[in-house]
């Protein structure tokens, strides 16, 4: 029998999540919960599942085995200890929290009812990320020195929920949102944390209080010096990962593709693998609930990212740079 599975909340994650289950035989979706009852029935009516307007209720009828929680960031901690101790194995949308104390809190929900816990850095799926992590840990281009991950996307558009925007409910800004995909993927290339932050922000946006750019100077505790750059204002879109060896570099555009220096050049090279990153993060999941072993991205792992991004936020507001305990 397939694994049952219910989605917590009907953005436009949810697709990605539903279209992934539709490809494995092993999953089976059966409902989708939103208290926006257009946007529920919108998602339930395209891929044929139910619709509830409480997760709560949804949870105690369906009786699932997994529980995806793609709800506003300062939902995560009270939805995902509440699913937890119903005994649902949990996949939770990144950030995984508001801040440490909360990931600690459904940490320790997930150990009490003993059951799994993935939190959705989808990063570590990628097939371009998959084959620069293989470049890196081969040694070709000699030792990884450093990164410079840029990111620009307009953060304060009119169709971007106003939550997003309004630092009690999200957290932040583009760092706690984009900013945590570029430092799991710094963490999860190198296979180190980050142990030191130095971080300067701006606040210019047109909507609500949070941080609109960001330039953060980061080293990991491999020691690898990074710098991630991110702009929610008007210009270019851009999602980049330049890694810098001894011998060469890489070019890393996630979703695109990864480019080699070659002869002074870029050559493109193409990944071995083509799989739906979010069908790799489930079968990650399954293997995890049936070995009785741990997923690739961890609670314990995206508290680190989190404890990161709170150290971003101290850096800026003091102006210091800040160290992270790594142990």
């Amino acid at each position: 029998m397939p694994y049952r599975v219910v989605l917590i909340g009907a953005g436009i994650i949810s697709r990605n999540h539903l279209n992934a289950i539709r490809q494995m035989k092993e999953l089976s979706a059966a409902a989708v919960a939103d208290i926006d009852e257009e946007r529920g029935r919108t998602v339930s009516g395209e891929y044929g599942i139910a619709y509830y307007s409480d997760y709560k209720e949804m949870i105690r009828t369906e009786k699932p085995d997994i529980a995806i929680i793609a709800l506003p960031h300062f939902l995560h901690e009270e939805c995902a200890i509440w699913c937890a101790a119903q005994g649902c194995h949990l996949l939770l949308e990144k950030p995984m929290a508001l801040n440490v104390k909360q990931c600690d809190a459904i940490m320790e929900a997930a150990r009490a009812s003993g059951v799994k816990l993935m939190v959705g850095h989808t990063q570590h799926y990628w097939p371009a990320n998959l084959l620069a992590k293989t470049f890196i840990e081969s040694g070709e281009l000699g030792k990884l020195l450093a990164i410079q991950d840029t990111r620009h996307l307009y953060y304060f558009s009119e169709h971007r929920p106003a939550w997003f925007l309004d630092k009690a409910k999200a957290g932040g800004g583009i760092l706690m949102n984009l900013g945590a995909h570029s430092i799991d993927k710094i963490q999860w290339l190198t296979g180190s944390r980050i142990k030191k932050v130095k971080a300067a922000l701006s606040y210019e946006g047109t909507r609500g209080n949070v941080e609109g750019s960001g330039c953060i100077f980061l080293e990991t505790s491999s020691g690898v010096s990074a710098v991630i750059v991110q702009s929610g204002y008007a210009g270019v879109a851009r999602d980049e990962t330049e890694l810098i060896f001894t011998q060469g570099m890489i070019r890393l555009v996630s979703a695109k593709g990864m480019w080699v220096s070659r002869d002074g050049r870029y050559e493109e090279v193409k990944p071995p693998c083509s799989a739906d990153p979010f069908v790799l993060q489930f079968e990650d999941l399954l293997q995890a609930i049936r070995q009785d072993a741990e997923p690739g991205s961890t609670g314990e792992y995206a508290r680190s990212v989190i404890a990161a991004l709170e150290a971003v936020y101290r850096s800026d507001e003091t102006g210091v740079e800040q160290t992270l305990d790594t142990e």
